[in-house]
């Protein structure tokens, strides 16, 4: 019996020449990383140990949920995760003005590489996935022992092997594939397993498409999500990493739990509606519904490709009178490409504002918190009850292309609606997808 590649890279993790479905394994960790929600209770649980860090190079510490600072707890949070980077000499430490949304920073830095194995304590960790590494999220507790050890248990994963075939239409994305997918098997069906893509649909996506994807295969209980390293994603890692790195790829004969063959060619662009990510709908019976917020950003849809499908649909044009349209960057680079391309520009002449990197709304912790009764259409990654303010609030889930259309409206639309013609904004949406 085969080894997937997820169970590839655990078993040599763990120096064993195979693992099985369901075995408890301690495997080597090759990068753990904390934020400023988690690294704190991972701090003081690590001082327990009275131990010190495993390897000050291999650990990465963000302040990117509250910051800049909203108050002055997360100030303390801050400040007591800073004084502890700095008295264990810890090499990736991002402070304010260098940081970014922790796993957008993280690839970006070079960090992250194929066949690798990367812990964080946030659950969206398993975003690195989209280069060909094992990467899960963990418990504040599990940090503070990976930090100490170098090692953490892991249960082995069983596998659904996901088959991406066709030619996605145009305005369907990364984003609209992952809740495609998510409506399909529910937010539990893939509890504890790893979600591993192949297809020939595969050469259709680009990086940022894949990272969005990894990223919300925790929507559907995953383990961690593996995209198979190719021209795209060395074409990504060339100027990022600089260090050996081991291409894995599943056996031929490697067991698959489920099979699912997703046609790109039919699907739609896809919103998710309150109070879950499965509870979605294609954008023919989602449109019309009025919101007051729009959220372009997020470790989810922060990243330049993203932005620049949202600018050229927006460009030129105003938003609508009564809403609230908020862009946030992944990262300080990503901020400086969209300056550098007039992006920044088309947002704010349209009305929008454009905030510094964080989690912010994403999680209902600042720059932009939703009142009773009111609704965000968002790029972000959750929409459970009271995820972005009063819990008498909704969210719905889509791409930057439906946010930035529905900006214009007032209402969700579809994006070829307001992207019809020959016009110059209809060209560089089509040269941005």
């Amino acid at each position: 019996m085969g080894l997937t590649a997820t169970q590839k890279i655990l078993a040599a993790h763990c120096g064993l020449a195979k693992i099985r479905p369901g075995q408890l394994i301690e495997a080597r960790i090759d990068l753990a990383m904390g934020n400023d929600v988690t690294a704190p209770v991972a701090i003081r649980e690590f001082n327990k140990l009275d131990m010190g860090v495993f390897d000050p190079n291999k650990i990465a510490l963000v302040p990117d949920h509250f910051t800049p600072n909203k108050d002055v707890k997360s100030a303390d949070n801050c400040k007591f995760m800073r004084d502890f980077a700095w008295s264990n000499n810890i090499a990736h430490y991002f402070e304010l003005g260098e940081m970014g949304i922790e796993h957008c920073l993280l690839p970006e830095k070079g960090l992250v590489a194929p066949g690798e194995t990367i812990i964080g304590a946030d659950s969206h960790t398993c975003t690195y996935g989209a280069l060909g590494a094992f990467a899960t999220g963990v418990g504040s507790t599990d940090l503070a022992c990976a930090m100490a050890t170098g090692k953490l248990w892991f249960k082995a994963p069983q596998a659904i092997r996901v088959v991406l075939i066709g030619k996605p239409q145009r305005f369907v994305s990364g984003k609209d594939i992952i809740l495609h997918i998510i409506g399909l098997i529910g937010v539990d069906g893939a509890r504890y397993m790893s979600m591993e893509f192949c297809g020939e649909g595969l050469r259709r996506l680009t990086i940022d498409d894949r990272f969005t994807i990894a990223n919300m295969a925790i929507e559907v209980g995953g383990k961690n999500a593996f995209f198979p390293v190719d021209d795209v994603t060395i074409e990504y890692l060339r100027s990022r990493v600089d260090r050996d790195y081991e291409v894995v790829t599943p056996d031929d004969d490697a067991v698959y739990e489920r099979e699912l063959v997703i046609d790109l060619s039919r699907l739609r662009p896809t919103v998710s509606f309150p109070h879950l990510p499965s509870n979605t709908k294609m954008i023919d019976d989602a449109k019309g519904t009025a919101i007051d917020q729009v959220v372009i950003g997020s470790c989810t849809n922060g990243r330049i490709t993203d932005l620049r499908i949202a600018a050229a649909i927006i460009k030129g044009k105003k938003i609508a009178s009564h809403l609230r349209v908020i862009i946030i960057p992944g990262t300080q680079s990503i901020y400086m490409q969209a300056l550098d391309e007039g992006l920044i520009k088309s947002f704010v002449q349209a009305g929008c504002v454009f905030s510094t990197p964080t989690c912010g709304p994403c999680l209902g912790g600042h720059m932009g918190v939703l009142a009773k009764g009111e609704r965000a259409l968002s790029t972000t990654n959750r929409n459970f009850v009271g995820r972005m303010g009063h819990p008498e609030s909704e969210v719905y889930l889509c791409s930057p292309a439906v946010a930035a259309a529905s900006s214009l409206t007032g209402f969700i639309t579809d994006p070829a609606d307001v992207s019809a013609g020959p016009d110059a904004t209809n060209k560089q949406a089509e040269a941005a997808l």
